[in-house]
């Protein structure tokens, strides 16, 4: 039985479904906040200690402004209502990506909220906001060059966003889509993907639980025979 440390989740689908179901795709990614809360609340009952979301990536700066407000708004009022209840189940905030080019109240409340939460040492949700890997690759390279240290596999890993964070087990990408996204690239190596035709408000806890089963059972080999 294969140990589950770490599982990262493309959320893909919330404007379809709002288009869908309410004509907003806003209304979807309001929804899709449910689902986030459900797979916070099972990666804490079956203990997985890193859960990392694809929350906002650097190529969504070409979505429409009003949509882009949205989901800041959405994501500052998550903060604000939901850190007490945060720190009462121990679970770390970690925001990774490019953190400074963010509207200065969200950067705000992203500083706040890992302070509040760094001491716990439950579940570790990490946020991939403003995110890119190729980016972070790059990001890697160059602080290496300016410590003038060597530039082996070790440290580009010491560098990168996720440092101290281990490589995910699991990735999951829901909404039908069979891409990775510039999401998480050099973590992913060995990383078991599964493709999730459901888009993501209608993920269900029963279906995360599901894959977790799945991949239990799978022969990791990691080139070897």
């Amino acid at each position: 039985m294969n140990p589950v440390n770490h599982v990262a989740i493309i959320m893909d689908g919330n404007g379809r479904w709002g288009i869908k179901h309410k004509n907003s795709r806003n209304a979807g990614h309001r929804e899709g906040l449910n689902t986030v809360e459900k797979v916070i609340n099972e990666c804490l009952v079956i203990r997985v200690k890193y859960l990392t979301l694809y929350t906002f990536s650097t190529e969504n700066w070409k979505r429409p402004k009003k949509e882009i407000h949205f989901l800041f708004n959405l994501l500052e009022n998550f903060l604000t209502k939901k850190i007490d209840e945060l720190i009462k189940k121990k679970i770390k905030i970690k925001f990774i990506g490019e953190l400074n080019k963010l509207p200065s109240k969200l950067k705000k409340l992203i500083k706040l909220s890992e302070k509040k939460t760094s001491h716990n040492i439950g579940l570790q949700v990490n946020l991939a906001l403003n995110y890119g890997s190729k980016n972070e690759l790059i990001h890697s390279i160059k602080s290496i060059i300016k410590k003038k240290i060597l530039i082996n596999e070790k440290n580009i890993d010491k560098n990168l966003y996720t440092e101290n964070i281990p490589n995910p087990e699991i990735l999951i990408r829901t909404g039908d889509t069979h891409r990775l996204s510039n999401f998480l690239l050099w973590q992913m190596a060995y990383t078991e993907i599964f493709f999730e035709k459901k888009l993501w408000p209608d993920f269900k806890s029963k279906d995360f639980r599901k894959i977790i089963k799945n991949f239990e059972d799978i022969k990791r080999n990691f080139g070897a025979i």
